[in-house]
């Protein structure tokens, strides 16, 4: 399979795909140059659109839908439209997406359309509880669950429990290690129903990560898929640049943690997800090959993946 970039005339990050009447489609952000030095707050991240794309089967043409949704057509919104994520439920089809609302938190938000690849019309308020980066929807049956999180300029580490603490950083040395955010969805996919819940995510002895397990530990980019009865949580460990994942017999967990997907690629970090299309899994993800390596400024690729007998995600070359 070709590791070139799924689109080269635009920027494209954090790719999350889905498949809707057989067609894959890649709901990812939009990196823009905006001269702003990286920093650990990713103020150089500062996207204003999404476009949707789609495609018959990996390495067919990509269709590029155009923009979406734009800044200036979410009420709540002031800036930095970071990775999304779709759903379908009832014929509909929802974007989630977070961005800074004008108090300078995040937020998650949800726009929705009548097909796949938009335009979508925003909701004019974020879902009520929703805070940090990286939503992710699994629709399980009857039920829809919303995973989010994500440290550093995410401010996953700022809140304890559901509650924002600007002076709550992340924990270090043996204390246990942040973890992604879940809640079912309502049946209108709209709201959350309950209390928003921190996952587990616990080693192979049963004991919660630590914080200082950077190897392993969450750091941002939750994504859960299912295959037979388990449960997968992929997510990003940041800092040290790896694809990991995590299983449970449960959408909520607690989860097991086992193993590498990815090794680091060109550029600060990624974000996957991971799909199953006419009988194959494929891995999307984003490096910065595309720039000559510029943090900000990336592109999303697609590579197949395998799972062993006993239901282990198989390490992919990068």
């Amino acid at each position: 399979m070709s590791e070139s970039p799924l689109v080269s005339h635009i920027y494209t990050a954090d790719p999350s795909a889905h498949v809707f009447n057989d067609r894959i489609y890649v709901y990812p952000s939009h990196d823009r140059d905006t001269g702003v030095s990286d920093n650990d707050n990713g103020d150089q991240y500062d996207m204003v659109d999404y476009h949707v794309f789609s495609m018959d089967d990996v390495g067919s043409e990509v269709t590029d839908h155009g923009a979406v949704l734009k800044l200036e057509e979410i009420p709540w919104a002031e800036k930095q439209l970071w990775a999304p994520d779709a759903a379908e439920r009832n014929g509909k089809y929802y974007l989630f997406f977070p961005a800074r609302s004008h108090d300078g938190l995040f937020r998650i938000g949800v726009a929705l359309s009548d097909k796949p690849e938009g335009p979508f019309a925003a909701e004019p308020e974020p879902i009520a509880g929703s805070y940090s980066i990286d939503p992710a929807v699994l629709v399980d049956g009857q039920d829809a669950f919303l995973y989010f999180g994500g440290l550093w300029g995410g401010q996953l580490q700022h809140y304890n429990g559901n509650l924002h603490d600007p002076a709550r950083e992340e924990p270090t040395g043996d204390s246990p290690a942040i973890n992604p955010r879940v809640a079912r969805l309502s049946d209108d996919m709209k709201s959350i129903v309950g209390e928003v819940q921190e996952m587990e995510i616990l080693d192979e002895q049963g004991q919660p990560l630590r914080a200082d397990d950077h190897n392993r530990r969450f750091f941002e980019a939750p994504w859960v898929h299912k295959r037979g009865d388990t449960y997968y949580l992929s997510y990003s460990t940041g800092n040290t640049h790896y694809l990991v994942y995590a299983t449970s017999k449960s959408p909520t967990g607690p989860f097991i943690y086992g193993g590498r997907i990815m090794e680091p690629v060109v550029g600060w970090t990624t974000h996957q997800s991971i799909v199953e299309h006419r009988g194959r899994w494929f891995l999307f993800h984003h490096d910065s090959s595309l720039s000559g390596g510029r943090n900000s400024l990336r592109c999303m690729k697609a590579k197949e993946i395998f799972y062993d007998e006993a239901g282990h995600i198989l390490p992919v070359k990068v």
